[in-house]
């Protein structure tokens, strides 16, 4: 039965990840992500649903369009499969369940924003809030955790770190966190609650850390200039997701050592 399920959390997630590339794409752009529908950016040809199959399409197409042969991304096909994957490790992890909806559609809305940042350095405001008001909605309705820890999550996260952040730029004089980072520390605190939330800008921390350090060491050995501009919506997703499948499991563990 978990194979079962497990099946039908990646082909619902991979299909998704289709839908979340045209998001990917058309939201930073002003575009309407429902019209036109599908088609080729570079003939323009509107995509038949052979074409759409999330992953094999782009494999048995060998990355490029039907129709005039341009290149495809293979960032079309990533996204599918790392959305897939990620949904089946929570359903893993929560099993059949209202939770894992929940869950489900923080890590989609993770997907879209990491690779949104990635691209164009910026968090839309539109995704804060349709994830913030779903976090709020579901909680409301007793379907994801206590309201008030919610509320006190994306109170703390989000506002906790403004004041930080704006305490350290008051100091350095200098801009160190984009005030798109700070809405999704909150938005993320609704959806996690206080614990969960206040690990991941702990985790947050460790990863930029860590990816900070490998680039400035692999810079140094390819004899490049190191490029200080790093987006860090990424750094936050990967610490939320981190926290969404192991945080309780790592809090216990931190507990236990004391």
């Amino acid at each position: 039965m978990y194979i079962y399920f497990a099946i039908v959390s990646f082909i619902i997630g991979a299909s998704l990840g289709s839908f979340f590339n045209v998001c990917i794409y058309r939201i930073p752009n002003k575009k309407s992500v429902v019209n036109p529908p599908s088609h080729c950016y570079n003939c323009n040809t509107r995509l038949n649903p052979l074409d759409l199959v999330p992953i094999l399409s782009w494999t048995l197409l060998r990355g490029k369009c039907r129709y005039c042969g341009q290149k495809i991304s293979p960032r079309y096909a990533l996204v599918e499969l790392l959305t897939g994957i990620l949904f089946v490790l929570v359903y893993s992890v929560y099993g059949p369940s209202v939770i894992t909806l929940y869950y489900s559609l923080l890590v989609s809305l993770l997907v879209i924003i990491t690779f949104i940042d990635l691209d164009h350095y910026i968090i839309p405001d539109e995704l804060i809030i349709f994830g913030s008001v779903g976090a709020v909605i579901f909680n409301i309705l007793g379907q994801g955790i206590s309201i008030k820890d919610s509320l006190l999550g994306g109170l703390i996260c989000g506002g906790g770190m403004l004041v930080l952040i704006y305490l350290i730029e008051l100091i350095i004089k200098k801009e160190v966190m984009g005030g798109g980072d700070i809405k999704l520390f909150g938005m993320v605190g609704l959806f996690l609650g206080i614990k969960l939330g206040l690990l991941t800008i702990l985790l947050s921390v460790y990863v930029g850390a860590i990816y900070g350090v490998a680039t400035i060491i692999y810079s140094k050995i390819k004899k490049k200039e190191f490029n200080s501009m790093i987006p860090y919506g990424p750094f936050i997703s990967v610490g939320a997701l981190i926290s969404i499948l192991y945080g309780t499991n790592i809090i216990n563990w931190y507990i236990g050592l004391f």
